[in-house]
Formats: C-alpha cells, structure tokens, sequence
C-alpha cells in the first residue's frame, strides 16, 4: 500500500484544545492501523504545535478520509493540514 505524510500545524494559542483531544486523537490514531509513524511537531522551546503522520493507505482519498476523521481535525485544532504521497527510500516503517 502507498504512504502519505501528514504535516498539520495548529491554530495559534491551541494547546488547551490539543490537549483536551490528545487521548481521544491517540486511541484513533493506534486504532486505525494506519500509522506507521507519527508525533507532535514542536517550537524551539519544546510545546507541542503540530504533527506529522506518515499514513499507509489504499490512495489519497483515503488518507484524506482518516485525516477528517481524526479528533484533533474534528475538534477545529488545525491552521494548515497537507497531506502528500510519499516514497521511503532511507530507513524502514
């Protein structure tokens, strides 16, 4: 199956949401199957104001799906979300 990656930065002063959705986020997260990498992405003093998944679904569409679905999109957590094939040529998912 293909691999995308997910690069979504937060809206500003959101961590309170981010935090309120994070176990729910998490539990969809490793329910799904998916992901085969993922976590926060963080400013230069280590707060939390993103994330990057690398996805492993049938196409882009359904990437997309499990994107919209997520708790944290759901939820308004997300300024910017892209998602984008991607092709592992160094290391191993």
């Amino acid at each position: 199956m293909p691999h995308f990656v997910l690069t979504a930065t937060d809206k500003p002063n959101a961590l309170e949401t981010r935090l309120a959705t994070r176990q729910a986020h998490i539990d969809y997260v490793r329910g799904s199957g998916l992901v085969k990498v993922g976590g926060p992405l963080l400013d230069a003093a280590g707060e939390m104001i993103g994330s990057l998944l690398i996805i492993e679904a049938a196409d882009l569409a359904a990437a997309r799906a499990f994107a919209d679905a997520d708790p944290y999109a759901l939820a308004g957590l997300f300024e910017r979300v892209e998602l984008r094939p991607f092709k592992l040529t160094l290391g191993s998912l």
